[in-house]
């Protein structure tokens, strides 16, 4: 096993379990979205707002992916010990980019029940889902300071 085989599943890793809790989240939240312009077709501003919040996991594990393939691709034979580096840099926003992806939908699709039942207050859906979507905010911190600090 190789660095640069290191290196690269660490970039699989940050886009790979991102890109999933992301997709879930907002397939989930979309269900619920659809349920809510069934029965009132003007919500649909405030509905795509509050779907599209899960896929912010995606968006930080590409974009840790992308500054973890760049940095490679500048380097050539990557040591195992560098390897490992890069696989680690890129598990704090793959794996909680995973979870906070599909806990931010549960939150999402409970914040549709607001938007269905008093639109006036839907924006308080949005501020239960964002307070999920630091902890992603704060795994891509992580993740990106890793990754500038590899040598």
């Amino acid at each position: 096993m190789s660095g640069t085989f290191l290196a690269f599943l660490g970039v699989v890793v940050a886009v790979l379990f991102s890109g999933y809790g992301s997709a879930y989240g907002v397939g989930l939240a979309g269900q619920a979205a659809s349920g809510v312009i069934t029965e009132d077709p003007s919500k649909f501003g405030k509905s795509l707002i509050l779907a599209a919040l899960p896929s912010t996991q995606g968006i930080y594990g590409f974009v840790i992916g992308l500054l973890m393939i760049f940095k490679i691709l500048a380097t050539s034979g990557l040591s195992i010990e560098t390897g490992l580096h890069y696989l680690i840099a890129g598990m704090p926003v793959g794996i909680v980019g995973l979870l906070s992806g599909i806990w931010q939908a549960r939150v999402v699709v409970a914040g549709m029940g607001i938007l269905a039942k008093r639109p006036d207050e839907s924006t308080k859906g949005i501020i239960y889902a964002g307070m999920v979507e630091t902890y992603a905010i704060l795994a891509f911190v992580i993740s990106f300071l890793i990754v500038q600090n590899i040598k």
